[in-house]
C-alpha cells in the first residue's frame, strides 16, 4: 500500500515503481551544494535505503548554495542535519551515516558488506572522486558523477552524457585524464555544463577546506546539478 505522502509519485510512476524504489539502496558521497539536493530528491522519491557520506561541517560560506546550511546549523555535521530532514520526510527510511572524509582504502571499504543499487558522486576533490568512480565500475554498480557547477550561470547548458563526451568543464577534463591512466575512458554518466566558466569567478591561493582555489557559485546551479543526478538515479532504478 502506497502511503499518502507518496500519492503524487505513484500517480506519475505507478504503484509498482514506488514499491521498487522502496527496496533500493543508494550511496551518496559528498553532501555539499550538489550532493545534498541529490540526496533529498532521492529521499522524497521514496528510495528506502540511503547511505550518506561526508566528513564536513556547515560553514557560513555554504549558506549561498547548500541545502542544510542555515545560520542556525553552522558548525553542525552535514550528515546530522540531513539525517534529521530525511527522517522527517520518510520515517521508514533506512539511513546510514558516515561522517568522515573518505579516500583511498576507505573508499573500497564503503563497498564492503554493502550492496548499493546506485552511486551518486558529488565529491569535489580529484583523488577520492576518481577512486569512487573506479570502485563503482569495478563492481558494476551504476554511478553518476557531478562535474563543476561553479563559475557558471546558465542552467540551460547543463547536460548528462557519458564522461567521454563531456566538454567545456575543467573538472571533467582533469577527471578524464586521471581515469585514462587507470584504464577508464568511458562507461558512466556525468552531469556537466557546456557553458564556459567565468574566469573572474576563480580566486587562487585559498587553501580553506584543503582546496587550492575558491570558485564563485550562484544559489541555483549546484541545486540543479543535484536534481539532474537524482533524475538519472531514479530513472535507472525503476527501469533496471
Amino acid at each position: 500500500m502506497v502511503e499518502l505522502w507518496q500519492d503524487r509519485t505513484a500517480l506519475l510512476l505507478g504503484e509498482d515503481a514506488v514499491k521498487v524504489l522502496a527496496n533500493k539502496h543508494v550511496l551518496v558521497v559528498g553532501l555539499g551544494g550538489v550532493g545534498a539536493y541529490a540526496a533529498e530528491m532521492i529521499c522524497r522519491a521514496g528510495v528506502g535505503f540511503l547511505t550518506l557520506v561526508d566528513g564536513d561541517t556547515i560553514d557560513k560560506t555554504n549558506i549561498n548554495r547548500q541545502l542544510p546550511a542555515l545560520l542556525s546549523t553552522v558548525g553542525e555535521d552535514k550528515t546530522k542535519i540531513l539525517a534529521q530532514r530525511f527522517m522527517d520526510i520518510n520515517p521508514k527510511l533506512q539511513l546510514t551515516l558516515i561522517t568522515d572524509f573518505i579516500k583511498d582504502e576507505k573508499i573500497a571499504q564503503l563497498f564492503d558488506n554493502k550492496h548499493y543499487d546506485y552511486v551518486v558522486d558529488a565529491i569535489d576533490s580529484l583523488s577520492p572522486k576518481t577512486f569512487l568512480i573506479v570502485e563503482s565500475l569495478k563492481r558494476k554498480i551504476p554511478i553518476i558523477s557531478a562535474m563543476g557547477a561553479g563559475g557558471k550561470l546558465d542552467p540551460t547548458k547543463i547536460q548528462i552524457a557519458d564522461i567521454s563526451k563531456t566538454s567545456q568543464c575543467h573538472l571533467a577534463a582533469y577527471m578524464r585524464k586521471r581515469l585514462r591512466k587507470l584504464g577508464v575512458n568511458k562507461g558512466f554518466d556525468a552531469v556537466f555544463s557546456t557553458e564556459q566558466s567565468i574566469k573572474s569567478a576563480v580566486k587562487d591561493g585559498n587553501t580553506m577546506n584543503f582546496k587550492q582555489s575558491t570558485v564563485g557559485t550562484i544559489s541555483y546551479m549546484p541545486a540543479i546539478f543535484g536534481c539532474y543526478c537524482a533524475a538519472a538515479c531514479l530513472k535507472k532504478l525503476i527501469t533496471n
